[in-house]
């Protein structure tokens, strides 16, 4: 039996820009391969080219041993090959029955079959155990439910190959288990899985090999199970990463920002916590728990109905962000694309916006001073770019995510506000985040760090305060801490 994907030697290229050169892997039938690299490696691109996006410069593709390139997408899915995007596609302002079934309604004499269109976005939302409306528009549900409408959507067109681009990155553990049955159920019916991931224990549950790329070339392959994670790792950055988690002996300073009993419009209904300076404070819970809604209502963006907080000693409960920026707090937000940069504006632009007076003389920005201080942060920060004046917008998640944090460093924050910070990012540059949260620790800043991720909670932080529908039900040092009990506590199960 031929490979249900087999790429040999694609290359593809932008301009001046070599994107891939010399990927190879290959899928057997009913096999979950994982793709692994860093962002930047080539990954988005070779998805694209399989999705009928892009078209290759060079090399081989065949799908069940015939040639295979597509012009467009429909001809891709025409051929069984079918993509979730890790930016969701749908149509907000369509209902959720009509985006699982758009491009492919079940029609009669030229109309709509509406009884059997229902039945079939039933039964692809049941194929995940996805409990999700029917008759509300994409739109007005939370990420997760809308990632979940993406997934089912696929299903639908019964393919051969089902490409998945961080599909758990918005999901909850929950989803993220009803996923992982789905596609077990779709291999043993003989669908290939192309899998792509940053987290590498997700890789291992679904997959059972891998294809590494690095800087478009793939230079990596084998079986997951026998490769232990640091070698892979190593395969994906080009060097050894020794720790993961890298933590350097911390002191605990005076309490710099201290909140009790905080209410906002819904969320948190209810937050006693404090954060003192050189610490860094986890923030756990499930999806809706409060979490970011409390970060938001801490530097202003929400507004706070109750509660009392304290930023270095001082009450300050109600401030608008320009107010909180001006104390020394700074927030990072999980949706760096809509709220934390402007995706058209230069590399340097984003870096300094909050702090304009820093580069300033005689109330007019110095251009010299500006390029001058982002050529220095980017170094510290180790951004691949072009130069300063690169459009932010064209470089890699995780090198957005350093400008994102960067740009609170650069404001001198003293209080740091953490909202997923690692989210949709690779091994290496979560490495160099992890990394830089560990140094403002040591220079005394104050840290909250919102997580999905259990490892990185107890890797990097020093307390965790568990969220449960709305309120804060536990804060405990991290060695009290097991992944066992931290999800009890964030079900409310004693």
């Amino acid at each position: 039996m031929p490979p249900r994907l087999e790429l040999s030697k694609i290359a593809k290229a932008f301009g001046g820009t070599q994107a891939l050169g010399q990927v190879s892997l290959e899928i057997a039938p009913g096999e979950a391969h994982a793709l692994v690299g860093e962002n930047g490696a080539g990954k988005s691109t070779l998805l694209k080219i399989l999705a009928g996006v892009h078209a290759a410069d060079a090399g081989t593709l065949r799908l069940d041993g015939a040639g295979y390139r597509p012009r467009n997408p429909l001809e891709a899915r025409q051929h069984g090959v079918a993509m979730i995007h890790q930016e969701l596609t749908l149509a907000p302002h369509l209902s959720v029955e009509e985006n699982l079934t758009l491009g492919v309604e079940p029609t009669r004499w030229g109309w709509i079959e509406r009884r059997r269109r229902r039945e079939l976005a039933a039964g692809a939302l049941a194929r995940l155990s996805a409990s999700v409306p029917l008759n509300v528009t994409a739109g007005s549900l939370p990420i997760a439910q809308q990632q979940m409408v993406e997934i089912a959507r696929a299903l639908l067109t019964h393919p051969r190959l089902l490409i998945l681009d961080e599909p758990t990155s918005s999901l909850t553990r929950a989803d993220a288990h009803h996923l992982f049955q789905a596609l077990d159920r779709l291999r043993s019916e003989q669908v290939s899985v192309l899998y792509v991931s940053h987290f590498l224990e997700e890789c291992r549950r679904v997959c059972t090999r891998f294809t590494v790329l690095r800087d478009g070339r793939s230079v990596a392959n084998g079986n997951l199970a026998s490769t232990p994670s640091a070698e892979l790792i190593h395969h994906m950055v080009g060097r050894e990463v020794t720790e993961l988690y890298p933590r350097s002996p911390r002191s605990f300073g005076p309490t710099k920002l201290r909140v009790i009993n905080l209410v906002g419009i819904g969320k948190p209904a209810s937050a006693s916590f404090q954060v003192r300076a050189g610490e860094v404070l986890g923030f756990f819970g499930l999806i809706g728990a409060g979490r970011t809604e409390t970060l938001r209502a801490l530097f202003g963006l929400d507004p706070v109905t109750g509660g009392t907080v304290e930023v270095e000693g001082t009450r300050k409960t109600v401030q608008p962000p320009h107010r909180r920026l001006r104390d020394g707090v700074a927030l990072l937000s999980e949706d760096r694309k809509r709220e934390g940069l402007l995706l058209g504006r230069s590399l340097r632009e984003n870096l300094t916006l909050s702090r304009p007076g820093s580069i300033s003389r005689w109330g007019f920005i110095s251009n010299r001073t500006e390029r001058k201080s982002t050529r220095e942060w980017m170094e510290r920060l180790e951004v691949r770019a072009r130069d300063e004046d690169q459009p932010i917008g064209e470089l890699s998640g995780g090198n957005q995510q350093k400008i994102a944090f960067g740009r609170l460093l650069f404001h001198e924050a003293r209080i740091l506000l953490l909202d997923e910070p690692t989210r949709g990012i690779d091994v290496g540059a979560k490495v160099a985040l992890y990394q830089r949260i560990d140094r403002a620790a040591g220079n005394q800043q104050a840290i909250i760090l919102v997580s999905s991720y259990l490892p990185e909670l107890l890797g990097v932080c020093d307390t965790i305060a568990v969220f449960n529908r709305g309120r804060v039900v536990a804060v405990q040092p991290v060695a009290d801490w097991t992944e066992e009990s931290l999800l009890a506590a964030a079900i409310g199960v004693d």
